[in-house]
Protein backbone atom coordinates (compact mmCIF):
# COMPACT_ATOMS: atom_id res chain seq x y z
CA UNK A 1 0.00 0.00 0.00
CA UNK A 2 1.48 3.44 -0.91
CA UNK A 3 1.67 6.56 0.98
CA UNK A 4 -1.58 8.49 -0.94
CA UNK A 5 -4.10 5.27 -0.05
CA UNK A 6 -2.88 4.73 3.01
CA UNK A 7 -3.73 8.18 3.74
CA UNK A 8 -7.17 7.71 1.92
CA UNK A 9 -7.63 4.87 4.06
CA UNK A 10 -7.05 7.01 7.13
CA UNK A 11 -8.64 9.68 6.30
CA UNK A 12 -11.87 7.68 5.37
CA UNK A 13 -12.30 5.66 8.83
CA UNK A 14 -11.64 8.99 10.20
CA UNK A 15 -14.59 10.65 8.95
CA UNK A 16 -17.27 7.61 9.35
CA UNK A 17 -15.99 7.16 12.64
CA UNK A 18 -18.71 7.98 15.57
CA UNK A 19 -16.03 7.89 18.04
CA UNK A 20 -12.20 9.07 18.54
CA UNK A 21 -9.79 6.52 17.03
CA UNK A 22 -6.76 5.91 18.69
CA UNK A 23 -3.62 5.24 17.31
CA UNK A 24 -3.67 1.09 18.18
CA UNK A 25 -7.29 1.41 16.44
CA UNK A 26 -6.00 2.97 13.25
CA UNK A 27 -3.11 0.37 13.00
CA UNK A 28 -5.43 -2.25 12.46
CA UNK A 29 -6.33 -0.18 9.26
CA UNK A 30 -2.96 -1.39 7.74
CA UNK A 31 -2.86 -4.91 8.73
CA UNK A 32 -1.22 -7.75 6.04
CA UNK A 33 -4.09 -9.95 4.35
CA UNK A 34 -3.29 -12.65 7.23
CA UNK A 35 -4.03 -9.82 9.86
CA UNK A 36 -0.90 -10.13 11.29
CA UNK A 37 1.77 -7.90 10.49
CA UNK A 38 1.18 -4.06 10.08
CA UNK A 39 1.68 -2.77 7.01
CA UNK A 40 1.52 0.74 8.34
CA UNK A 41 3.34 1.56 11.56
CA UNK A 42 2.47 3.84 14.55
CA UNK A 43 4.81 7.27 13.10
CA UNK A 44 3.65 6.80 9.59
CA UNK A 45 0.05 7.36 11.19
CA UNK A 46 1.11 9.98 13.03
CA UNK A 47 2.80 11.77 10.06
CA UNK A 48 -0.30 11.58 7.85
CA UNK A 49 -2.57 12.65 10.75
CA UNK A 50 -0.27 16.52 10.83
CA UNK A 51 -0.58 15.92 6.61
CA UNK A 52 -4.59 15.51 7.32
CA UNK A 53 -4.26 18.63 9.46
CA UNK A 54 -3.01 20.57 6.97
CA UNK A 55 -4.95 19.24 4.08
CA UNK A 56 -8.29 20.40 6.04
CA UNK A 57 -6.49 23.37 7.39
CA UNK A 58 -9.11 25.91 5.50
CA UNK A 59 -12.28 23.62 5.63
CA UNK A 60 -15.41 23.92 7.83
CA UNK A 61 -14.27 20.65 9.77
CA UNK A 62 -11.00 20.09 10.97
CA UNK A 63 -8.63 16.90 12.59
CA UNK A 64 -8.52 17.25 16.59
CA UNK A 65 -6.23 15.14 18.40
CA UNK A 66 -8.41 13.87 22.31
CA UNK A 67 -7.65 11.85 25.11
CA UNK A 68 -9.10 8.97 23.70
CA UNK A 69 -7.74 9.57 20.03
CA UNK A 70 -8.28 11.90 17.06
CA UNK A 71 -11.52 12.85 14.70
CA UNK A 72 -12.72 15.22 12.72
CA UNK A 73 -15.15 17.92 14.16
CA UNK A 74 -17.32 21.22 12.79
CA UNK A 75 -15.28 24.20 13.50
CA UNK A 76 -16.57 26.45 16.00
CA UNK A 77 -17.58 29.12 13.24
CA UNK A 78 -19.69 26.68 11.40
CA UNK A 79 -22.03 25.97 14.44
CA UNK A 80 -24.32 29.11 13.52
CA UNK A 81 -24.72 27.43 10.04
CA UNK A 82 -25.32 23.84 11.36
CA UNK A 83 -27.77 24.49 14.25
CA UNK A 84 -30.22 25.84 11.37
CA UNK A 85 -30.79 22.37 10.50
CA UNK A 86 -31.15 20.96 13.80
CA UNK A 87 -33.17 24.26 15.90
CA UNK A 88 -33.71 21.45 18.35
CA UNK A 89 -32.75 23.08 22.29
CA UNK A 90 -29.65 21.18 23.49
CA UNK A 91 -29.74 19.97 27.14
CA UNK A 92 -29.28 22.45 29.95
CA UNK A 93 -27.83 21.47 33.00
CA UNK A 94 -28.10 23.54 36.07
CA UNK A 95 -25.17 25.58 37.88
CA UNK A 96 -25.02 23.09 40.70
CA UNK A 97 -24.37 20.21 38.22
CA UNK A 98 -22.22 22.40 36.45
CA UNK A 99 -20.18 24.25 39.29
CA UNK A 100 -19.58 20.11 40.84
CA UNK A 101 -18.34 18.89 37.92
CA UNK A 102 -15.77 22.25 37.56
CA UNK A 103 -15.01 21.16 41.55
CA UNK A 104 -14.03 17.69 40.91
CA UNK A 105 -12.05 18.24 37.63
CA UNK A 106 -9.62 21.00 40.04
CA UNK A 107 -10.08 18.98 42.87
CA UNK A 108 -10.08 15.46 42.00
CA UNK A 109 -10.29 12.72 43.56
CA UNK A 110 -12.41 14.28 45.71
CA UNK A 111 -15.44 12.95 48.35
CA UNK A 112 -19.34 14.89 48.20
CA UNK A 113 -17.98 16.23 51.64
CA UNK A 114 -15.00 18.00 49.40
CA UNK A 115 -17.08 19.34 47.56
CA UNK A 116 -19.72 20.24 49.68
CA UNK A 117 -17.07 22.17 51.94
CA UNK A 118 -15.91 24.11 48.81
CA UNK A 119 -19.35 24.85 47.67
CA UNK A 120 -21.02 25.59 51.01
CA UNK A 121 -24.42 23.14 50.06
CA UNK A 122 -25.37 20.10 50.10
CA UNK A 123 -24.43 17.96 47.18
CA UNK A 124 -27.87 16.29 45.78
CA UNK A 125 -27.77 12.71 44.97
CA UNK A 126 -28.71 13.19 41.69
CA UNK A 127 -26.24 15.56 40.69
CA UNK A 128 -23.66 13.28 41.30
CA UNK A 129 -26.10 10.54 39.35
CA UNK A 130 -26.05 13.57 36.14
CA UNK A 131 -22.29 13.72 36.06
CA UNK A 132 -22.15 9.87 36.20
CA UNK A 133 -25.00 9.10 33.71
CA UNK A 134 -23.29 11.24 31.15
CA UNK A 135 -19.91 9.55 31.52
CA UNK A 136 -18.17 13.01 33.31
CA UNK A 137 -17.17 11.50 36.67
CA UNK A 138 -16.70 8.18 38.01
CA UNK A 139 -15.68 6.56 41.53
CA UNK A 140 -11.73 5.61 41.82
CA UNK A 141 -11.57 4.48 44.77
CA UNK A 142 -12.52 5.32 48.47
CA UNK A 143 -10.84 7.39 51.34
CA UNK A 144 -9.50 5.44 54.20
CA UNK A 145 -11.72 7.89 56.94
CA UNK A 146 -15.06 6.09 58.36
CA UNK A 147 -17.59 5.24 56.27
CA UNK A 148 -14.95 5.12 53.70
CA UNK A 149 -16.60 8.00 51.15
CA UNK A 150 -16.36 7.43 47.47
CA UNK A 151 -13.43 9.44 45.42
CA UNK A 152 -14.72 10.95 42.00
CA UNK A 153 -12.75 11.73 39.32
CA UNK A 154 -13.17 12.88 36.00
CA UNK A 155 -12.92 10.55 32.94
CA UNK A 156 -11.61 10.75 29.47
CA UNK A 157 -14.85 10.82 28.02
CA UNK A 158 -15.04 14.70 29.97
CA UNK A 159 -11.58 15.58 28.41
CA UNK A 160 -13.12 14.41 24.79
CA UNK A 161 -16.02 16.74 25.17
CA UNK A 162 -14.20 19.60 26.13
CA UNK A 163 -11.84 19.01 22.96
CA UNK A 164 -8.58 18.60 25.63
CA UNK A 165 -6.06 15.67 25.59
CA UNK A 166 -5.26 15.94 28.98
CA UNK A 167 -6.22 17.56 32.66
CA UNK A 168 -3.58 19.86 31.96
CA UNK A 169 -4.88 21.28 29.85
CA UNK A 170 -7.82 23.27 31.89
CA UNK A 171 -7.65 26.70 32.26
CA UNK A 172 -5.35 27.43 35.29
CA UNK A 173 -6.60 27.64 38.74
CA UNK A 174 -4.08 27.85 42.11
CA UNK A 175 -6.48 27.07 44.39
CA UNK A 176 -10.15 26.42 44.81
CA UNK A 177 -11.69 27.23 48.41
CA UNK A 178 -15.01 27.75 49.85
CA UNK A 179 -14.28 31.75 50.66
CA UNK A 180 -13.15 32.25 47.29
CA UNK A 181 -16.70 30.52 45.68
CA UNK A 182 -17.97 33.40 47.82
CA UNK A 183 -16.70 36.06 46.64
CA UNK A 184 -16.68 35.08 42.92
CA UNK A 185 -12.93 34.93 42.60
CA UNK A 186 -13.12 32.10 40.01
CA UNK A 187 -12.99 33.55 36.66
CA UNK A 188 -11.28 29.95 35.43
CA UNK A 189 -13.84 28.23 37.11
CA UNK A 190 -16.80 30.21 35.67
CA UNK A 191 -15.04 29.80 32.44
CA UNK A 192 -15.04 26.05 32.70
CA UNK A 193 -18.61 25.63 33.81
CA UNK A 194 -19.42 27.68 30.31
CA UNK A 195 -17.65 25.87 27.96
CA UNK A 196 -18.74 22.76 29.48
CA UNK A 197 -22.20 23.88 28.44
CA UNK A 198 -20.74 25.01 25.21
CA UNK A 199 -19.38 21.53 24.19
CA UNK A 200 -22.61 20.47 24.80
CA UNK A 201 -24.50 22.76 22.63
CA UNK A 202 -22.22 22.14 20.24
CA UNK A 203 -22.92 18.44 20.17
CA UNK A 204 -26.24 18.21 19.06
CA UNK A 205 -25.38 19.90 15.78
CA UNK A 206 -21.62 18.13 15.23
CA UNK A 207 -21.87 15.35 12.78
CA UNK A 208 -19.40 13.27 14.78
CA UNK A 209 -18.93 12.99 18.08
CA UNK A 210 -19.30 16.40 20.44
CA UNK A 211 -17.25 19.00 19.63
CA UNK A 212 -15.58 21.65 21.88
CA UNK A 213 -16.27 25.71 21.71
CA UNK A 214 -14.54 28.43 23.23
CA UNK A 215 -15.94 29.37 26.34
CA UNK A 216 -18.47 31.95 26.85
CA UNK A 217 -18.68 34.93 29.43
CA UNK A 218 -20.07 33.08 32.67
CA UNK A 219 -21.89 35.15 34.96
CA UNK A 220 -20.92 35.65 38.40
CA UNK A 221 -22.16 33.72 41.45
CA UNK A 222 -22.49 33.70 44.94
CA UNK A 223 -23.42 30.94 48.04
CA UNK A 224 -24.96 31.66 51.36
CA UNK A 225 -22.62 30.47 54.11
CA UNK A 226 -25.35 27.65 55.30
CA UNK A 227 -25.60 24.40 53.69
CA UNK A 228 -28.46 24.49 51.69
CA UNK A 229 -29.90 21.80 48.83
CA UNK A 230 -28.87 22.18 45.43
CA UNK A 231 -32.37 22.23 44.20
CA UNK A 232 -32.90 25.81 46.30
CA UNK A 233 -31.77 29.67 45.49
CA UNK A 234 -28.13 28.53 44.97
CA UNK A 235 -28.86 27.13 41.60
CA UNK A 236 -28.63 29.80 38.62
CA UNK A 237 -32.03 29.18 37.49
CA UNK A 238 -30.62 30.11 33.57
CA UNK A 239 -29.32 26.94 33.58
CA UNK A 240 -32.43 25.03 34.28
Amino acid sequence: MNTIEAKKVLETALLCAHEPLSINDMKKLYVDNDGQEEVVGADTIKAMLEELRDDWSGKGVEVVALSTGWRFQSRLEMKKYLERLNPEKPPKYTRATLETLAIIAYRQPVTRGDIEEIRGVTVNSQTIKTLEDRGWIETVGHRDVPGRPSLFATTKQFLDDLGLIALNQLPSLQEVTKEKMRDGALPEMQALESEIQASLDQATIDFTTPAVTTAANAEPHSHATPPQHDHQSNDDPSFS
